[in-house]
């Protein structure tokens, strides 16, 4: 029977072709699909964490109406000349505000007490998660803010107490929970925010040169900050102790977040053009294999047009079906881990570019298929030619004959051969890549100095004074140094915004920054910086920079590159003598160096009556990434699955009819089996071994470029050791033989004549 184009029997007979092809191909349909859903779920939590990275701040900065810019003031500012600033629309405050201690579980924790009114403001307003807001019936209740709540383990209804300047203590009570966009995440944002009614504040604090104003601008225009900071620093004359800015917030609270899904966008999008190479591979040879059948249709009557669009149909419908699986996957990891699912256009972005490179890749090999000619008995004859620079060596060295057949078959065809060696040379360069990220994170957990904690815990004095408390842990026998020190917020040059200054150690006995560039600072006057404050700044090593710390103006000469973890790397770092004695003396904390072997936990246990804090390695607070890596390593690792048995399938249709007369001229299953193996072998090496060589090179300086990027600095990148290298090209070998080692064995054991499948 012969099938015209016009009816509708075409239509059923191409969707029964397809099925009974895909029954027929379970195994490599099944791990197409997987490939495809692996990557696609990547990307979505890929965008979904790069997406959070900022929307934290937005979603919170748009619900609560936030102020794009605070000042701290010591007395009450002109709101009238505040408010008549080009660009200010709206004012938040002025609030009192002022430190204090919260004591509890055996520590100490700064918190500033913020004043806010008994109804929720209009401009940077609280958004109640848990309880409720501040009542005049309740003044010793106060609302904490979310990050600090975790941090302590406050709950509504939990007691507390705080001890204020004076060192008069007062015994409060949470009586809400409340998010802000107007202050970023505690630790990274320090102090603590707790809300609380003025009368409480003021009973916490009676000294009123003890307290600040804090006051909110809300903009127009959020590009106008640094203008409306300029303006307003000159109408307050020389009121401003500091300035923190929506941008400093924003950048807060994005870093790790930012790190971990910029990560993760770049093993999907190579793990997405490594699908896209299986896929084009897969439908190439799966189009070769099928010349026969093609060849049949046509002679039925199916027009080029409808055989490419029936390929086309089979081989995106996998791909449609994987994406759909990746899609549903992705929203659950990310609903599950980040309690965010992704948007709908995030999803319908990711959906519709990923079917988009699918059909791309599928589209070739489908229009190829389609100029079958037209005779059902066309044999499928592999391209010959001359032997390869490989096969001419194999020769040359005499390998046995299995090997050398192996050898020259494995570059049959250039295109496949190709396509194949770069779908396991991206996978595996990926995977590589990855396991830099794990060396770094081990760089961080076992030399912390090299990230700028050589201090495993910092003190301070609490109810001691400075040289008491200085004197307590210099006594401990597992302290090996105490190094002074004071954390200021300075007004940057132009007066635009706050950086964070940090005094610590002395000149002449600084404290043991790692420094990746330049030297370290050895007289009053010189300093140290963060990758992110000498972006922030535009300034280099060995220059000069003005700054004013508590209306004092400060000129240091930047002397040396740091690698800074804090504060998006916007930290400038010195002696303490450098600053002024009203700053300086006495020091807030003091930063302990531990001797080698000695335990953290333990000198914390036996400092009692100190306030004693341990520093958080950059490799705990990044953990996460290690499991991403293993999903991501399981999910190359079916991209190159996928490939490997296209090849070995492609590689046993061009050469079955071979087969069969090496089988009648004595060659044992054994041989046979080596030759089909030796073919994908190489092809499999070649790619693993160029893409480890590859991922090895660029592991490094990929780490460094985005250390660069988010602040932290370059000079935290590590390539994989040699010996998990080693290990890794090893298994990878391995497996891709023991893949190829499938098709080849039931081949082998074939009965002469062997029929094309």
């Amino acid at each position: 029977m012969v099938f015209t184009v016009g009816g509708g029997w075409p239509m059923i007979a191409e969707w029964r072709w397809i099925r009974s092809d895909l029954r027929a191909r379970r195994m490599q349909a099944t791990l197409t699909v997987l490939a495809v859903a692996g990557i696609v779920a990547a990307l979505v939590t890929a965008a979904t964490l790069l997406e959070e990275g900022t929307n934290p701040w937005r979603g919170l900065f748009t619900r609560g109406h936030g102020a794009h810019v605070w000042i701290h003031t010591k007395d009450a500012p002109d709101i009238s000349a505040l408010g008549s600033l080009n660009g200010v629309t709206e004012i938040a405050g002025p609030y009192l505000s002022a430190p204090a201690t919260l004591a509890g579980s055996g520590r100490k924790v700064p918190v500033a007490l913020q004043e806010a009114p008994t109804a929720l403001p209009k401009v940077a307003t609280p958004l109640l998660t848990e309880g409720r807001w501040l009542d005049p019936a309740d003044p010793d209740g106060v609302v904490v803010e979310r990050s600090f709540a975790a941090a302590t383990g406050l709950r509504p209804g939990s007691a507390f107490t705080v001890t204020g300047l004076n060192g008069a203590t007062h015994a409060l009570f949470v009586k809400g929970i409340a998010e802000s966009g107007d202050q970023g995440f505690y630790p990274d944002w320090a102090p603590g925010l707790a809300w609380t009614l003025r009368q409480t504040l003021t009973l916490v604090e009676p000294a009123s040169g003890r307290s600040e104003n804090v006051t909110g601008l809300r903009l127009a225009d959020p590009e106008d900050t640094n203008l409306v900071v300029q303006q307003a620093v000159t109408a307050l004359a020389g009121q401003v102790q500091r300035i923190s800015t929506w941008r400093e917030v924003r950048a807060s609270m994005e870093l790790d977040n930012r790190l971990l899904g910029l990560l993760l966008a770049l093993f999907g999008a190579a793990g997405l053009v490594g699908a896209a190479l299986a896929l084009a591979n897969a439908t190439g040879g799966r189009v070769l294999g099928q010349l026969r059948d093609l060849a049949t249709l046509k002679s039925l009557g199916f027009t080029p047009r409808q055989v490419s669009t029936m390929l086309l149909a089979e081989h995106g419908l996998l791909g449609l079906l994987g994406i759909l699986i990746g899609l549903a996957a992705g929203h659950v990891i990310t609903a599950a881990t980040l309690r965010v699912p992704p948007s709908p256009g995030q999803l319908a972005a990711i959906g519709l570019g990923t079917i988009l490179i699918v059909l791309i890749a599928v589209w070739l090999p489908a229009w190829r298929g389609g100029r079958t000619a037209p005779i059902p008995a066309a044999p499928a004859i592999p391209p010959h030619g001359r032997l390869s620079r490989l096969a001419r060596l194999a020769l040359l060295v005499r390998l046995p004959p299995a090997l050398v057949l192996g050898t020259r078959d494995a570059f049959t065809r250039r295109v496949p051969a190709v396509l194949t060696s770069a779908g396991l040379a991206l996978p595996m360069m990926m995977i590589t890549i990855g396991l830099g990220c794990w060396a770094t994170l081990d760089d961080f957990a076992k030399n912390p100095a090299k990230v700028g904690q050589a201090a495993a815990l910092s003190v301070r004095p609490g109810d001691l004074t400075a040289d008491e408390a200085r004197v307590r842990a210099m006594a401990d026998p597992a302290v090996a140094a105490v190094y002074p020190g004071v954390e200021l917020d300075a007004l940057a040059p132009g007066q635009t915004r706050t950086v964070r200054t940090r005094a610590l150690g002395s000149s002449t006995a600084p404290y043991p920054f790692h420094v990746a560039e330049g030297r370290m600072f050895r007289e009053r006057g010189e300093a140290v910086a963060g990758q992110g404050l000498l972006d922030l700044l535009s300034v280099r090593v060995g220059d000069r920079v003005r700054l004013t710390i508590g209306g004092t103006p400060l000129i240091v000469h930047i002397v040396g590159r740091v690698v800074e973890p804090e504060q998006d790397g916007e930290v400038l770092s010195f002696g303490i003598d450098t600053l002024a004695a009203k700053d300086a003396v006495p020091p807030h904390f003091f930063a302990l160096v531990l001797k080698d072997g000695a335990d953290a936990q333990e000198v914390r246990a036996r400092l009692q009556g100190l306030e004693v804090t341990e520093a958080v390695n950059p490799a705990d607070r990044l953990a996460v990434i290690r499991v991403i890596i293993i999903a991501l390593i399981v999910v190359l690792a079916l991209i190159g699955l996928a490939n490997l048995l296209t090849a070995s399938a492609l590689g046993l249709r061009d050469h079955v009819r071979d087969l069969a007369v090496l089988q009648a001229m004595g060659l044992t299953p054994r041989q046979v089996m080596a030759t089909l193996v030796t073919g994908t072998g190489i092809l499999a090496v070649l790619g693993v071994l160029s893409g480890a060589t590859a991922g090895a090179l660029l592991s490094r300086s990929l780490i460094d470029w985005e250390g660069h990027g988010s602040g932290v600095g370059a000079g935290i990148g590590r390539a994989p050791t040699p010996t998990t290298l080693t290990a890794a090209i090893l298994i990878a070998v391995s497996a891709a033989l023991l893949v190829a080692l499938i098709p080849a064995r039931r081949a082998a054991r074939a009965r002469v004549p062997v029929t094309a499948g």
